[in-house]
């Protein structure tokens, strides 16, 4: 369209290009927020040779994993901010209904001992590991090179404060029918710090955090550690208290299964699109998932002998298979 001045007349959402439609509400609130990605001659207004700038161009511009526009990208469930805090109110009422539930009947008074022990070792540590992968997440989220992405990634690390958050609830709760050590900080420190079984899991983790390029920390978070740990709490752990008469645990592990499946669903279309747009970008992503998937295994292998610690045990043959059988299901679904 043209002006009686004869200048072109820009369309509202023209920044979305040639569309000839009008955006949806996720695009609008989403798209094209990143207007730091591949700036020239640096990402931000600053000193070019700014650290930040440095940063950015060293480890994001500069990754081995690029296609041509990443503003292609679409999150399956196309979620909004709105969307999100909307969807997890409803999620959270659900939780607090089964708390109020199990803490009116005393469920966690009724445990056995010899569980509450196995809890103690496999249950409780956990909100360490969980706050790294918040904290990889956030770093994934704060390096993509569009909007997008990000906000799929701090979806993500929202999901695992939830996670977070009702593992220590519980755990004061636990306390409260076992002993006030259950809820001591150096109850949960000692067994990931010192623990045997932790550390496999722990020393891949402190390898995560420093994976700085962004490419490689979402891969070997996304595509390997947290599709590892994720099916061994949500899953293999929920079994187990299923197994042990633990009701509550049980549902609990069960309801962070569906915010990893969300997880899992973003991450396996980013690598389809990115595969897509760019055949080269599969072998790179091959690559460092041939280099994290061991490490996520090895931790694995690790804290599988704690399933064997419970009054009704799970073989630790079995519970690693079973990990190993989802993360390979996941990986062609990630085009892998």
């Amino acid at each position: 369209m043209t002006s009686a001045s004869g200048r072109e007349r820009r369309r509202t959402w023209s920044m979305f290009g040639d569309v000839r439609r009008r955006p949806t509400p996720y695009e609008v609130v989403t798209g094209r927020f990143h207007y730091h990605f591949r700036r020239d001659p640096v990402p931000f207004e600053m000193d070019p040779e700014w650290s930040l700038n440095a940063w950015y161009l060293e480890h994001r511009e500069g990754s081995p994993l690029q296609v041509d526009d990443w503003e292609g990208f679409r999150d399956p469930a196309k979620l909004t901010y709105r969307d999100y805090v909307a969807l997890q109110h409803d999620r959270e009422i659900y939780l607090d209904a089964l708390v109020d539930r199990h803490e009116e009947n005393a469920t966690a008074a009724t445990l056995d001992p010899g569980w509450v022990d196995t809890l103690r070792t496999l249950f409780i540590p956990l909100r360490f590991p969980l706050h790294v992968l918040q904290m990889v997440a956030l770093y994934v989220g704060q390096m993509a090179p569009s909007s997008y992405i990000t906000n799929c990634a701090h979806f993500q690390a929202a999901d695992e404060v939830r996670r977070i958050q009702r593992i220590a609830y519980w755990t004061r709760v636990l306390a409260d029918a076992h002993g006030d050590d259950l809820a001591l900080t150096d109850t949960a420190r000692r067994a990931w710090e010192d623990g045997p079984a932790w550390q496999p899991l722990r020393r891949t983790l402190e390898h995560l955090l420093i994976a700085y390029d962004w490419g490689e920390s979402f891969a070997g978070l996304g595509l390997a550690v947290k599709p590892a740990v994720d099916t061994l709490v949500d899953e293999e752990l929920g079994r187990l208290a299923d197994a042990n008469g633990d009701p509550f645990l049980a549902e609990l592990c069960a309801e962070f299964g569906r915010d990893a499946r969300r997880s899992r669903d973003w991450t396996q279309a980013l690598t389809g699109y990115a595969i897509e747009r760019n055949p080269d970008v599969a072998e790179v992503l091959d690559g460092w998932v041939t280099k994290w998937r061991p490490r996520a295994e090895e931790a694995v292998d690790g804290l599988a002998p704690l399933f064997a610690t419970a009054p009704r045990p799970i073989a630790v043959a079995d519970v690693t298979a079973h990990v190993r059988a989802v993360h390979d299901e996941f990986l062609v679904g990630a085009s892998l």
